[in-house]
Parts: structure tokens; sequence; C-alpha cells
């Protein structure tokens, strides 16, 4: 009887010793999810100038006199249009331009500056959102004393505030000899101008 005894309670033992280790085994662990952060709006970083583009400016015109009209100059406020094209080779952009610009400049002569034409090409560096460029061209100047095809060159900066809307700041020098085709009747003409393109 006794062996009896003491067989069932070892076996009472061991069954007791094992029952804290199934403890909880019924109950899955709570695992609280990890909160993620929603991925980052894509930001535009510009670096695409290839295609047409066309906008208008405004500016300032100033015409100094030489030769036959030294002494004679004057300056007053453009307003034009311009359209072109660029292609964009990754590090430099090329391209043509053609603008025309409107002129009201009354010279201290009693002659006026009515309106200038240029055809442009246009090489720079691509800095992604900004790009910085060389120009020069061909201008064509129109005066109430007749007109004249001369040369012109400049600098430019371009942003694009979006990826089809950029502004500019372009200043150029232009140089015109024999003035409505009188012999001596020279000037060099100046011009800033603000620039807004669309770009398509």
């Amino acid at each position: 009887m006794k062996k009896i005894l003491s067989a069932a309670a070892a076996v009472t033992a061991t069954a007791l010793m094992t029952v804290p280790a199934f403890a909880g085994a019924l109950d899955e662990p709570v695992v609280t999810p990890v909160p993620t952060a929603p991925p980052p709006a894509p930001v535009y970083t510009g670096g695409d100038w290839t295609g047409f583009y066309a906008g208008a400016q405004i500016g300032n015109l100033d015409v100094d006199g030489e030769n036959g009209l030294a002494g004679v100059g004057g300056d007053d406020t453009t307003y034009g249009l311009h359209a072109g094209y660029n292609y964009d080779f990754g590090t430099w952009v090329v391209g043509g331009e053609l603008d025309y610009d409107d002129a009201s400049v009354d010279l201290s002569n009693g002659a006026s500056v009515d309106s200038v034409w240029r055809a442009k090409l246009r090489g720079g560096y691509d800095f992604g959102r900004t790009l910085v460029y060389a120009t020069a061209g061909f201008a064509d100047l129109d005066t109430s004393v007749g007109s004249d095809t001369g040369e012109f060159y400049g600098v430019g900066v371009s942003y694009k505030a979006t990826e089809q809307f950029i502004v500019s700041g372009e200043y150029l020098m232009h140089d015109f000899s024999d003035i409505g085709s009188a012999a001596g009747v020279d000037a060099e003409a100046d011009t800033f101008t603000v620039r807004a393109s669309w770009q398509f």
C-alpha cells in the first residue's frame, strides 16, 4: 500500500510541476504593429530642357550713337515675345530662338527706335532647375530714319519654377552700322529683359 501511495504522490508531483510550463500557452501573444510613415511626395528637381518654348518679356533698351550719331542716345521700356527650341544633352543645352521687342525709344536728335528683331543661337550649362547660357546672333533694328541688321551677343540665366514654367533674365549688347544706309551712322544698344516662358 505504501508503494502505491508513493507512486501516486510522485505522479501528482510531476504533473503539478509541469503545469506552469503550459500556463498561458492557449493565448497567443499580442503584437503591436509598428506605424510606418507614408512615402514622401515626389519633388520636382528639373533638369530636362529639351522641347519647344514660347513666352513674353519686358525690359529696357539703351541706345548710344557713334560716329555720325555721336552724342545721340536714349532709353525706354520694351515689351516683346519669344519662341524657340532647346535640346538637352545631359550637361550642355543648345538651342535656337526668335524674339521681338517693341520699343518707343526717343533719341536726343529727334529720331526714334521702334523695334528690334533677333535670331539667336544659345548654348548653356544644365544645373538642373537652372540653365546658365550664352547667346549670339543677328538683330534687325528699325528706326524712324531707317533700319539696319547688326550682330549681338550676351548672357542669360533661366530657372524652372515648375516642369513647364520658366523665368529668365537676359542681357544683350548690340552693334549697328550705317543705319538707314547712311555711312557712319552707327549705334550700340544694350538690353536687359525679364522673361516668362512655357515649355511644351
